[in-house]
């Protein structure tokens, strides 16, 4: 298996680039002076993986690793290393526990055959022989790893796992079945799996719960749909377009965000929690809302660049072609908009993300072929970068840390 750069294997050997110190801003009259934070606190999840090695998606793919960063960009280690035991597994950071203490991680391995297969024939073949893909939470201080997706197992493909809005004693997860993606609910403990879509046959994922942990979205064949907690009294979120995709609650859970329109042709739109009042919030200027993560040819077609909410709930962060680049823009809900990033040619950003107390806005950008995490610091909209990997090495898929913890 092709080895990682040398800051990947011994964080003291890291090339990565310390945050400047930047200057403050003034308060409003008759408040003290404050400078802004030099750089974000606590930690930053990624993956890290190849990019240009010969055999197509499944050799660079498989390099994956999950990784952490400070938000002062040092500290940069491998997280998860035990689910690296098993020969041809690979890792994904998925995200965090409420408190900051646990990471979401996924595990995943194919067969070589498979692989070729689908190398051969140019689309995936899931198979409980030729694919595995399980969800875990990792104990940062301790290195416990619970595999809650193998407790009563419903599937050999489980993705997508999260702690459920305002009850962390439940979480939510996406399983394949019989073909059919399907979002289920289940305890603390990996017990008392629930299919919440269980009169569906369709292929359901994008899954999550609303910020009071009440009601549920997801999208299925391309639509948006919003139900209970439970599943039930399912609504189907008219837009008209055939292509609907990737919903997020805003932070006060009265505003659902996803793109809209059709297949690589879609753009940012909202709709109210109860699924009326849709609004197309901004155009993406004919960017196909995929960010290529390979440089070999790859039958997936890259990742999906879906929007982001501001931490506050009062803007939305997204990607737009303009002339060869695709820049970032962040938008408010009035649908005015603002450019935030103008660079060089050929340039292409990829998957906003605010940090939650709204001060930074991380995102990876394709400068000169090599792909890096960078953070932009909203009072000044100074950048930062936060990784600084060589040419055939990409960062992407960042997760903050909801608390800071030493």
């Amino acid at each position: 298996m092709p080895s990682l750069p040398p800051s990947a294997r011994h964080p003291a050997l890291g090339r990565l680039l310390f945050l400047a110190v930047l200057w403050g801003c003034a308060w409003p009259a008759g408040k003290a002076l404050a400078a802004p934070p030099e750089s974000p606190a606590g930690w930053i999840g990624y993956n890290l993986h190849r990019t240009n090695l010969p055999g197509g998606r499944w050799a660079n793919v498989r390099t994956n690793r999950a990784m952490l960063i400070r938000g002062n960009g040092a500290g940069n280690r491998l997280v998860g290393d035990p689910l690296l035991a098993e020969p041809g597994c690979w890792t994904q950071f998925v995200g965090w526990s409420p408190d900051g203490t646990l990471t979401i991680l996924g595990q995943a391995w194919e067969s070589a055959e498979n692989a070729r297969w689908e190398e051969e024939h140019q689309t995936f073949r899931f198979t409980a022989d030729g694919w595995r893909y399980d969800s875990f939470l990792f104990d940062l201080q301790t290195g416990e790893a619970q595999n809650l997706t193998a407790v009563d197992r419903v599937s050999f493909y489980n993705t997508g796992l999260f702690f459920w809005n305002n009850d962390p004693s439940q979480l939510g997860f996406t399983a394949l079945i019989d073909g059919n993606s399907k979002p289920f609910r289940m305890d603390r403990q990996g017990r008392h799996k629930v299919d919440l879509t269980k009169d569906s046959s369709g292929f359901a994922y994008g899954f999550s719960s609303s910020p009071d942990g009440r009601r549920i979205s997801y999208h299925e064949n391309y639509q948006v749909y919003l139900a209970d907690a439970d599943g039930k009294n399912r609504i189907h979120v008219q837009t008209g377009h055939p292509f609907v995709f990737a919903p997020r609650w805003s932070p006060d859970g009265k505003w659902l965000l996803f793109v809209s329109g059709e297949h690589y042709n879609c753009h940012p739109h909202i709709v109210r929690a109860d699924g009326t009042g849709l609004k197309k919030l901004a155009d993406r200027n004919g960017y196909r809302g995929v960010t290529e993560f390979l440089d070999v040819p790859d039958f997936h077609g890259g990742s999906s660049d879906i929007p982001a909410w501001s931490a506050r709930g009062d803007r939305v962060f997204y990607t737009a072609q303009v002339d060869d680049r695709v820049e970032l823009f962040e938008v408010a809900l009035d649908g005015e908009s603002r450019q935030l990033t103008h660079s060089a040619p050929g340039t292409t950003h990829y998957h906003p993300n605010p940090s939650p107390d709204g001060e930074w806005l991380l995102y990876g950008s394709n400068r000169r072929g090599v792909r890096n995490l960078y953070l932009r610091r909203v009072s000044d909209d100074r950048e930062t970068p936060l990784t600084n990997l060589p040419y055939g090495y990409a960062a992407m898929h960042a997760h903050w840390q909801p608390t800071s913890q030493p």
